[in-house]
């Protein structure tokens, strides 16, 4: 049975936004370096189109992480399956995120990332749904707030299908 899709965030609206936060980015780091780190596989839309639209030198690298536990429940532990290719100590490092609900694969990556001694250590989402937050994250640049609804597009899958959707879309199974 094929899922119905209906469009949360346009298009238009996705990409009128990304170069918004961009802006908000380059003021922020005026005059530095920024090294981007993009949580595979669903950040890779957002971090590309971000990186295009950025005033200031950047450099990227990339992270694939998961929440292991029985199969059925997260043991809210991160397990590292792609880990950085280059140091980031003495960097400011900017995490970027396709989406944030829970915030517990989120709040392990931070701690793991600040102990690699970065300049300074923020976070970037396309998406944020608070009303999910169980662990307390700082987000510091937001692309849309939404509410708790299954998304897909713009990166975002259902069962590896999606992904290359250019909106965010809502799943109806």
């Amino acid at each position: 049975m094929a899922e119905k899709i209906s469009t949360m965030i346009s298009s238009q609206e996705v990409a009128d936004r990304i170069a918004g936060l961009a802006a908000e980015i380059s003021e922020a780091y005026r005059g530095k370096v920024l090294h981007l780190i993009c949580v595979l596989k669903g950040g890779a839309f957002f971090m590309t189109e971000l990186s295009k639209h950025l005033l200031i030198p950047c450099t990227l690298d990339f992270m694939a992480v998961s929440s292991y536990g029985d199969g059925t429940t997260s043991s809210r532990n991160v397990k590292i399956i792609k880990d950085l290719d280059e140091p980031i100590e003495g960097r400011d490092v900017l995490v970027v995120e396709d989406i944030i609900d829970s915030g517990h694969t989120l709040s392990c990556l931070l701690k793991e990332l600040g102990g690699r001694g970065p300049k300074s250590l923020k976070l970037c989402t396309l998406l944020d749904k608070p009303e999910r937050r169980e662990v307390k994250v700082h987000v510091d640049f937001t692309g849309f707030k939404i509410p708790d609804a299954f998304v897909v597009g713009y990166g975002l899958d259902y069962q590896q299908k999606y992904r290359n959707l250019p909106f965010i879309g809502v799943v109806e199974i």
